[in-house]
């Protein structure tokens, strides 16, 4: 939206009288476990603001859950898909298959990690894409187990909801759940016990020797790991984690899948997050930014893994649905033409030095983490005893979003604030959305 000036400028009390009035509405017509972060109802939205339905422009450090990493309605994605829509909306590649789909597939061959020849399925969603990831990978080699990870979040459907580490509220009373998952120490170097620097080491021979004594290894399948975690709180796999889970992986034969729905294009500074440490993964689930807002999801990985699912085992009616392919097109298109990557690093400068500084000032800042637009802080009582601190984790973000500024919160103990603005937003804005997030502390102190 070229045209949205990109300034915080509020005209109303937030949530306004419109937002309150409809409001009002979705509280009888929508089902009350559709949650809102923010009860302000969008109007527009483009670079790194949001207009609401008052006329108050707000500042968006969320991106859609991390998903507008080109901004809304970006002009290579609106294009794209207006002229798509304009041909025809859907056949369903299954019946009648159409040339964007196997474009978007040759794209993520170019730009996903390793030069071997991949192959890729498009879906609808994050959690569709890891459940097909665990059934092409059960079907080629033959083995049942899946290993996951603490803090871990894959998704909401009956498998992922069992991949996915969180309890509340993700699973609350939804079970029973998929068997054969089994879940194993992630290298937290915040949390770790023995500190940071065993971190790494202790972690990878710690989920090595669950594995091999109870579950076998010639019995996995798949393991399956975010290289960046997201809902569990944005950490960061302390170095020298991911490599050794991999080699092992590499070494028995499991399928290495890398779950990128959140961490991917260009989000941290990469294209992907497991290019930090040089992981080629068997498996990368992408979704999220990949379409510029549309539903779209895949799952790319080494040929020879692909091919070995049986004609028409994966599919399904709107899996790359045709204005979906057109968006990513034109969403990949802008990372390139933008050097998102580049602009991603550049928030990450912004976010962490000023991060620090309100480290220095509230001692309730207990971690700063992350890469790229992907960055977080962990709040606790106490920095010795690292009690999680929930409530002033409620208390700031709300003082954000009464400001203006949408903050997300996330963690496995609600306690970390998280910042995942769209890479196209404006330096100045990421720098007013700080200073309103110090203030926001100082009223929550």
């Amino acid at each position: 939206m070229p045209s949205l000036r990109q300034e915080r400028r509020l005209v109303t009390s937030i949530p306004g009288p419109r937002s309150r009035e409809l409001m009002a509405r979705k509280r009888e017509a929508v089902a009350d476990a559709v949650a809102n972060t923010w009860p302000v109802f969008a109007a527009r939205a483009g670079g790194g603001i949001i207009e609401d339905v008052d006329g108050n422009h707000l500042i968006d450090l969320g991106s859609g859950l991390g998903v507008t990493v080109v901004g809304n309605a970006a002009q290579a994605v609106v294009q794209r898909l207006t002229a798509q829509a304009s041909r025809f909306t859907h056949t369903a590649f299954s019946v009648t298959p159409y040339e964007g789909y196997v474009e978007v597939a040759e794209a993520l061959a170019e730009l996903t990690p390793g030069d071997h020849a991949k192959k890729s399925v498009l879906f609808n969603s994050g959690a569709e894409a890891v459940e097909n990831a665990v059934k092409i990978a059960r079907v080629h080699t033959g083995r049942q187990a899946v290993v996951v990870f603490d803090h871990a979040y894959h998704g909401r459907t009956n498998l992922t909801m069992a991949l996915t580490a969180k309890t509340m509220p993700f699973k609350q009373g939804f079970g029973p759940f998929a068997p054969e998952i089994y879940r194993v120490p992630v290298a937290y170097p915040y949390r770790w016990p023995t500190g940071p620097h065993n971190c790494a080491r202790e972690a990878a021979d710690q989920a090595i020797d669950q594995i091999t004594k109870q579950i076998g290894a010639d019995n996995v399948a798949a393991i399956v790991i975010e290289p960046l975690l997201g809902e569990g709180g944005f950490i960061e796999p302390a170095e020298g984690f991911l490599p050794a889970i991999r080699r092992f992986a590499a070494d028995n034969n499991i399928v290495f899948v890398a779950d990128e729905i959140q961490s991917g294009f260009c989000r941290t500074g990469q294209w992907f997050a497991c290019e930090d440490e040089g992981i080629v993964p068997d498996l990368i689930v992408t979704a999220k930014g990949i379409a510029g807002g549309l539903p779209l999801a895949a799952v790319t990985g080494r040929a020879e893994i692909m091919d070995s699912v049986h004609a028409g085992g994966l599919g399904g009616t709107y899996g790359g649905n045709p204005v979906a392919c057109a968006a990513a097109l034109g969403a990949i298109a802008t990372m390139k033409e933008l050097d998102l990557t580049s602009k991603a690093r550049n928030i990450e400068t912004v976010l962490k030095s000023r991060l620090a500084l309100l480290a220095e000032k509230f001692d309730i800042i207990g971690d700063i983490r992350g890469r790229g637009a992907m960055i977080a802080i962990e709040l606790v009582r106490d920095r010795t005893t690292k009690e999680p601190n929930p409530e002033a984790t409620i208390a700031v973000a709300r003082a954000c979003h009464e400001a203006g500024v949408l903050v997300l919160t996330t963690g496995t103990y609600s306690n970390v604030i998280r910042f995942l603005p769209p890479l196209v937003i404006g330096e100045d804005l990421v720098r007013e959305g700080l200073d309103v997030l110090e203030n926001s502390f100082a009223q929550a102190a």
